[in-house]
Parts: structure tokens; sequence; C-alpha cells
């Protein structure tokens, strides 16, 4: 294995995390975003209320991204293990 294997084995750990991590990241900053400006407008200041509802987004988040995510994955995973023969020579 070259060092330019082992760089390019990297780059594409890198960008399938950020793929799959990319969706349920934005999702949890965009229902963070709504709810501080909703407690700005109402001066509500609860804890609880910026903490649940963006546990619940990112949840039904990644159960509606689940079956694409996990497709990803063993894909990523299967084409990793393919090459691993022309890797080690």
């Amino acid at each position: 294995m070259t060092p330019q294997d082992a760089i390019t084995i990297s780059q594409e750990a890198v960008k399938i995390t950020l793929l799959l991590a990319g969706p349920v990241l934005l999702v949890g900053m965009a229902v963070g975003l709504f709810i501080s400006l909703f407690q700005a407008v109402t001066q509500i200041q609860e804890m609880t209320l910026t903490f649940v509802p963006k546990i619940v987004a990112v949840m039904l988040t990644v159960l509606f991204l689940s079956s694409w995510m996990i497709t990803k994955m063993v894909d990523y995973t299967h084409n990793l293990i393919a090459s691993l023969p022309m890797l080690i020579r």
C-alpha cells in the first residue's frame, strides 16, 4: 500500500462521513435556529424547549434516511473490501 492509497482511502472515508452526517446536522441546526428565534420572540428561556425538539427532529431524520444511509455505508464497505487485494500487492 502506497501513501497515496492511504490518502485516497482516508479521503473517501471523510467524504462518506460528511455525506451521511450532513443531513442530520442540518436538520438539527435548522430546528435549533427556529427554536432560538421562538425563544427570542416569546422570551421563554426553558432549557428543555431547546433540546427536546432537536432530539425528536434528529431521530425522525435518522429514521427517515436510515435505509439510504445503510445503503451508502454498505456500498462504501463493499468497495473498500473489494479493493483490498489491489492495495496489499
